[in-house]
Parts: structure tokens; sequence; C-alpha cells
């Protein structure tokens, strides 16, 4: 196979596990990540192909599959690796914001069910945080919003955290 064939077909394998976490098929997301990580491997490594943010990318879809699938390990460590790119590189107002909300997201669901509500609480308001400061369109963030105000309450947390005059998030300086 020529790289250009791989590289679309690496592609093509992402986009089928994104469509497939918005039809909550989660499974066959996780699937198709992992199958879209493989093929972008098998690119001769003298070929200039971002594998970083490329699975970046497939790990923000591989971690919300993997919570719907009850897998909150696996979750977190996926949700740990997509962070590595999307907090060095990611920018909330571009398309690839909406898998950082996710990938946040699917990292506080992970933490609160391993057990860990303090990080669980934080990772929520975080990500409540980044959904209300994104101007684009994002497709579930009425149902997101509601799940992250059920979760903080059932972890004890003020669902509205109370900002300090002058408050800034802390990606506004990375973006």
């Amino acid at each position: 196979m020529k790289p250009l064939k791989e590289v679309a077909m690496s592609y093509m394998a992402l986009a089928e596990a994104q469509k497939k976490l918005q039809c909550g098929m989660y499974a066959e997301a996780a699937a198709e990540s992992i199958k879209a990580m493989e093929i972008s491997r098998t690119m001769p490594p003298e070929e200039a192909f971002d594998h970083d943010g490329f699975d970046g990318l497939c790990y923000a879809a591989l971690a919300p599959a993997q919570a719907g699938l009850g897998e909150y390990a696996e979750c977190l460590q996926s949700a740990e690796r997509a962070l590595r790119y999307f907090n060095r590189r990611g920018e909330l107002q571009k398309d690839e914001g909406k898998q950082w909300i996710a990938v946040v997201f699917s990292r506080a669901v992970a933490m609160q069910e391993t057990g860990s509500p303090e990080e669980a609480a934080k990772g929520f308001r975080i990500a409540g945080e980044m959904i209300a400061e994104r101007k684009g369109e994002l497709p579930g963030r009425e149902d997101m919003l509601r799940e992250i105000a059920e979760r903080l309450s059932v972890l004890g947390k003020e669902s509205k955290p109370v900002e300090k005059p002058g408050y800034r998030a802390w990606w506004e300086f990375w973006s």
C-alpha cells in the first residue's frame, strides 16, 4: 500500500469510529479506533505523518467508547493518552475541541467509577467550563451538561462553581 492510501484508510476508520460512537455502538467504535491506529502504524517511518496527533484523536474516540462499555480502567488510560495531545496542542474552538471535551468528560467518568471522587469532580467542572466556553456547535451539549450536574450532585459537590472576578479558564491560555 502507498502511504497516501494508508492515511486515507486510517482517517476513514477514525471517522467510522466517531460515527459509531454517536450512534451508541461502543464496542464497534472501540474496534474502529484501534483499527485506525493499527493502519496508521503500517506507514513507513520516513513518511511525514503526525502519529502523536492522530493517535490523540483515536484515543479521543476510544475513551468514550470504553466508558460506554463500562471499561473504566481502560478508559482512564485512553483518556490520559488523548490528553497528552490535547493539553499540548488542542484548540477548543476548532472542530477537535469536541473530542477534547469528550475526553475530559470520559476521564472524569472513569475517575468517578474507579474511586477517585475528588479528581472526578474536578474533571466534571473542567468539562462544564469547556462546554460553556465553546462557541461552536456541540452535539449532545445539554445532555452532557445535565449528566455533569447529576454526577457532581452524586459526588456531593456544587454543580456550579463560584467564579472569582476576572476568572479565565485554564485552557484559554493555551488556545
